[in-house]
């Protein structure tokens, strides 16, 4: 897939939306006509007794698959800092970008690259966005690969990526004992050898919203995911009830969903939920998405916990190899990976 790279002089895009980005009728956001609801829970993590954030957690992960959180102890300036220096890579002059553009190999642990859906026929349909991703953790295995321009990318998400690591087993421990498990037990499920990726989102303005997204409508094969998102610019959606949830963009807070693998492993009692992203017309928005995922020889599969007569398991188990086998499989549609592994009634 060639990749678009964008590029930004005085705020200004020299881009205009080719039919490259435009998608099918029936794959479009509908902006106009989409009822918006109010946004996912906000818990605040300082809140006690600490028994009633475990509850608000586990209700919005049944509920909505995402919640945000607040007062969770990572230093605001540090996250600032740190869109700050995605944004400046994403704004660099393509060439400087370009030794980062990804190949067919993805395998490849440094990587600037577009997702796609297919359109009609064989044609493929770029999203309105550019990604960037790599590990978080381990970072000293790949620190030496990231960009050296501009000059403090690599001290910064090595920071960023120690407080979200802290921060990761925080919440997962939460979650965990959401399900009346042990808070260790979501942890040890993952496996001692999780693939930490971290992801940059780059949403440049856009002529036409209505024709375009700046990420399709997808679930994340993750277990959890933790997202920092630009302040004032809307783009993340949540689907509830058949309906778009906007995910406001609160000062100081993070994303959080459950992805793929904990609904699985809490048995489809956590949701992991549809959402997309859509564009603005008139300003930016950036976003680092961090994802904490099973290693591919994990055995993932329904908490023998939370199995009984009344909740049969829902899922076979499987190596984590498989579900991502199945997932490049479905590249470039709505995946629907989870629906494989799902044991027939």
């Amino acid at each position: 897939m060639a990749t678009q790279t964008f590029h930004f002089t005085n705020g200004s895009s020299h881009l205009s939306l080719s039919p490259d980005h435009v998608l099918p009728q029936d794959q479009r956001p509908n902006l106009t006509q989409t009822p918006l609801l109010s946004s996912i829970p906000v818990i605040d993590l300082s809140e006690q007794p600490s028994a009633l954030v475990v509850d608000k957690i586990s209700k919005a992960c049944e509920e909505y698959g995402f919640f945000q959180i607040i007062n969770h102890g990572v230093p605001r300036e540090l996250c600032d800092g740190m869109l700050a220096v995605v944004a400046a890579f994403f704004e660099l002059p393509p060439e400087e970008k370009a030794p980062f553009l990804a190949t067919t190999d993805r395998t490849q642990q440094v990587r600037l690259f577009n997702y796609y859906v297919k359109g009609d026929g064989e044609n493929k349909v770029s999203m309105w966005s550019e990604c960037f991703g790599h590990l978080w953790h381990p970072l000293d295995q790949t620190l030496h690969l990231l960009p050296q321009n501009p000059p403090r990318y690599r001290e910064i998400i090595a920071e960023y990526a120690e407080e979200i690591g802290v921060l990761m087993k925080r919440l997962l421990r939460l979650i965990s004992q959401g399900l009346g498990l042990h808070q260790d037990c979501l942890e040890k499920k993952i496996g001692e050898s999780p693939m930490c990726r971290a992801q940059g989102n780059y949403y440049p303005p856009c002529p036409d919203p209505e024709l375009t997204l700046g990420l399709n409508v997808h679930t994340d094969i993750s277990a959890l995911t933790v997202v920092r998102q630009s302040e004032g610019v809307t783009g993340l959606q949540v689907i509830k009830d058949g309906h778009w949830v906007a995910v406001e963009p609160i000062p100081d807070a993070f994303v959080v969903n459950v992805g793929d693998q904990i609904q699985v492993l809490s048995n489809g009692r956590y949701k992991s939920v549809h959402h997309r992203a859509v564009t603005n017309e008139t300003r930016k928005r950036v976003s680092m998405a961090t994802f904490y995922t099973p290693g591919k020889d994990t055995v993932i599969g329904p908490i023998r916990d939370l199995i009984d007569k009344q909740h049969p398991p829902l899922y076979r188990d499987y190596y984590f190899s498989e579900f991502l086998e199945e997932f490049f499989k479905q590249e470039g549609a709505r995946r629907m990976v989870t629906e494989i592994f799902e044991l027939k009634a």
